[in-house]
């Protein structure tokens, strides 16, 4: 296994359509890689894993997809991405700044994120995570 910072769009997309999750446009899912940072695993050059952070650079970090494909899942590969990524944004930090990392969990993921600080919400001082899909 290898810890790359590249996956194709055709790659990135088969990955999330192993999972079950949505596609886009090649085009649309290759402008997003080209703005954020990306974790891939990699077994004999096939993306086993993979992870990428959306980031202004200020104090605001997104992790907008951690990834497993199905064969590989249960050999602590999301961790090792998490792993990753968490190192990345921490070693970014420079003295007296913060940041906000946020993520949306896929729904019985809760307990995975938790291991690596981050808190549910809704709670008492913070309301729920909001979002929705535009379309055309």
């Amino acid at each position: 296994m290898e810890i790359t910072n590249f996956i194709t769009a055709k790659e990135y997309l088969g990955m999330r359509e192993s999972v079950g999750w949505s596609v886009f446009p090649e085009e649309e899912a290759q402008m997003g890689l080209n703005n954020s940072y990306v974790v891939c695993i990699r077994d004999n050059d096939k993306p086993a894993a993979m992870g990428r952070i959306v980031w202004d650079h200020g104090y605001a970090v997104l992790i907008a997809d951690v990834i497993v494909a199905p064969e590989y899942q249960g050999r602590g590969l999301g961790r090792l991405v998490m792993e990753t990524i968490m190192n990345y944004i921490k070693e970014q930090l420079k003295p007296g700044y913060r940041i906000m990392v946020s993520l949306l969990a896929a729904h019985g993921k809760e307990d995975f994120y938790k291991k690596f600080g981050f808190i549910e919400r809704p709670n008492e001082s913070f309301g729920p995570g909001m979002h929705q899909w535009l379309e055309n």
